[in-house]
């Protein structure tokens, strides 16, 4: 078995050397970005937030919404508003998809004493800020086609996707089971897989056609 001390000792290590990494490699924009996702999700979120508010999931959020945000200025050293649109939708995406789990396994986070929605604020209410996230991220999935950042292609998926959402979560909301739970929680994986696959693809595709008209 691995040693608490030893568990945060490697932890520490590895940390440190990826931001070590990131800003010799790239830049230290990135790196600081990157340390400070790392402390909010170690710190902020796993010891304040997870055990202290039904909100841990809403705030901690953001930690895991920034990964796109660093890998943007990695690359351009710049933090224009293509990468917060890629944040927010990670982040409004993310109360919905692990709700949908709690909602599910209540019982668990009940005997672990951690504060999910589902346990303070009971099933229902659960259920309808699940819809409201939905109805928040699917059109913030649309978002990047609207300001020139992917094309039609990507935008009809992203909708068709954010619909699906929406649908999902009203069934959930109208008629409540462990099924719809699941099924939505297990959508919600495939949404946010193909909304990525079809940014990188579309991008792709657009830089083909670039190098195309440059031979």
């Amino acid at each position: 078995a691995v040693e608490p001390a030893e568990a945060l000792s490697f932890g520490l290590v590895i940390s440190a050397l990826s931001v070590l990494l990131l800003g010799l490699a790239s830049n230290w924009f990135a790196a600081g970005l990157l340390a400070f996702t790392i402390f909010f999700y170690g710190v902020v979120y796993s010891i304040w937030l997870k055990r202290r508010t039904p909100q841990n999931i809403v705030i901690g959020g953001a930690a895991g919404a920034l990964p796109p945000v660093i890998g943007w200025v990695a690359v351009t050293g710049t933090m224009p508003i293509e990468p917060l649109i890629l944040f927010a939708i990670i982040f409004m995406w993310t109360p919905p998809h692990f709700w949908a789990l709690a909602l599910v396994r209540n019982e668990d986070y009940q005997r672990a004493n951690i504060p999910m929605m589902p346990v303070v604020a009971g099933a229902p209410e659960t259920r309808r800020q699940i819809l409201i996230y939905a109805a928040l991220l699917a059109p913030l999935g649309v978002l990047p086609t609207l300001i020139g950042m992917s094309s039609v292609f990507y935008g009809l998926l992203a909708g068709v996707l954010g619909v699906n959402f929406i649908r999902l979560s009203w069934q959930l909301f109208r008629a409540p089971s462990d099924d719809a739970a699941r099924r939505l929680f297990g959508f919600s994986i495939i949404y946010l897989f193909l909304l990525f696959l079809a940014l990188v693809v579309d991008q792709a595709l657009v830089a083909g056609q670039l190098l195309a008209g440059v031979i």
